[in-house]
């Protein structure tokens, strides 16, 4: 994963602008291309689960810490939501339809600590990201089974990943195995290694460092739904 930041990190961007209707066009975040594809995008080996002893563990800033089965989770109550997500390799999907268990839910069965204001989300394999805790307070932020009516596909994070819509992509972990409160924030893998650690795509907040750039195309070298 290093090999790939630094490469990343290192590329140039061309200067083609996109091209969309401008009635869509408020939509597309800045240096982004509109795909009908879902592209994926991870490194090292898919994980397979024994859904019988996967858990999700909540610790760090609670008063008590937690382990959900993948039972105790599809038991809350599930919402669908309809999002346009963003990849910071440069492409962007319109209305796409996740269904889970909204954080703000998840919240009311646990007992964070007042002074807990950011996260790390813990995933496999060995992958990290944080956000603030109030990122994850809007209402279109799933702990997602489901996209597009049918479960998650192992490559796309099943069985639950995380779904932040208003955030570059890498910040919606799949394969979340872990919800980790803290007083003060840490860096993630990515951001350890010169992404943004805010990533918000309407403000191209891809890396950490005006130096960097990230190369149109890049995402359509990997695979695809």
């Amino acid at each position: 994963m290093h090999d790939k930041a630094d490469r990343l990190k290192s590329a140039k961007v061309p200067q083609q602008a996109d091209i969309v209707d401008p009635s869509l066009a408020h939509r597309l975040p800045p240096g982004q291309t509109l795909t009908e594809k879902f592209p994926i995008l991870h490194e090292g080996p898919v994980p397979e689960y024994n859904l019988e002893t996967w858990s999700l563990r909540v610790f760090g800033e609670v008063e008590e810490e937690l382990t959900f089965s993948l039972a105790d989770l599809k038991a809350m109550p599930q919402t669908d939501t309809l999002s346009d997500i963003h990849c910071v390799t440069r492409w962007s999907k319109f209305d796409t339809r996740w269904e889970g268990v909204k954080f703000t839910d998840l919240m009311k069965v646990l007992k964070v600590k007042p002074e807990a204001k950011f996260v790390m989300i813990h995933a496999d394999t060995d992958y990290e990201t944080n956000l603030p805790l109030e990122d994850l307070l809007h209402e279109d932020v799933l702990l997602a089974f489901h996209y597009n009516g049918q479960p998650l596909t192992p490559k796309h994070g099943f069985p639950l990943r995380l779904v932040v819509p208003h955030l570059y992509f890498w910040k919606s972990a799949k394969w979340v195995r872990g919800i980790e409160f803290m007083k003060e924030d840490r860096k993630g893998f990515w951001e350890s290694n010169g992404f943004h650690n805010t990533a918000d795509p309407f403000k191209e907040q891809r890396f950490s460092s005006d130096e960097y750039e990230m190369p149109e195309g890049e995402w359509e070298y990997n695979e695809y739904d």
